[in-house]
């Protein structure tokens, strides 16, 4: 399954994802923070949904509302709720 979700709020504009069941195979963002990001895609492959979620979800970004790892969460949790 892929996941394309628009982010807001953060310098990416897009995460796509790909998963295989509950296991993310790929992350790929679109603008944003290159480094940061791919060291972000890298970390998360191979890893469960939920755990992702739980580990990125409210993480803040120069005090902003949110962050590309918060947005990586919500489209995650998103997914799995528009899945159920």
């Amino acid at each position: 399954m892929t996941i394309d979700f628009k982010t807001e709020g953060t310098c990416s504009r897009r995460i796509t994802i790909t998963l295989d069941g509950d296991t993310i195979k790929e992350v790929e963002f679109e603008r944003g923070c290159p480094g940061n990001l791919e060291g972000i895609s890298t970390l998360v492959q191979g890893k469960n949904r939920k755990d992702v979620i739980s580990q990125l979800k409210g993480i803040r970004c120069y005090g902003k509302e949110t962050s590309c790892p918060d947005q990586l969460a919500l489209a995650l949790a998103w997914e799995e709720h528009e899945s159920a």
